[in-house]
């Protein structure tokens, strides 16, 4: 499964039992774009350090895939079909390469993707 950026920032939060059990599972990956956008956002130097210590902990023990050309590709046309910002298209790409479902609470945001197989936590039939 692919971890959603947002899965990671949650799951980093001090109490987490939604998101965690996924970001720390052992078939969790994340795409590249996923280690930039967690740990690169502007605010990251307001956080506290114990949440800081944690991003960087969840992003580097879960398994990174790389942005190859495939990716690339898939994500071209993913922008082409339907407005997407690139790292969303870059993470959908990245799961549909890889054949593995989407972890993310931001279902509508892929919901004309029908191939994709999405996990929300958050969902009342993920609980």
């Amino acid at each position: 499964m692919i971890c959603d950026s947002n899965i990671l920032i949650y799951a980093a939060e001090p109490g987490d039992t939604l998101c965690l059990p996924y970001a720390q599972n052992s078939d969790a990956m994340i795409a590249s774009v996923t280690r930039i956008e967690v740990l690169g956002f502007p605010k990251f130097g307001l956080l506290t350090p114990q949440r800081q210590t944690q991003l960087h902990t969840l992003v580097t023990n879960t398994a990174e895939l790389p942005l190859d050309e495939e990716i690339i590709q898939r994500a071209i046309q993913l922008r082409q079909q339907k407005s997407m910002k690139l790292g969303d298209a870059i993470i959908v790409a990245t799961a549909l390469e890889y054949g593995v479902p989407l972890v993310t609470r931001n279902e509508g945001d892929y919901k004309h993707i029908t191939s994709l197989q999405i996990i929300n936590p958050f969902a009342s039939d993920a609980r």
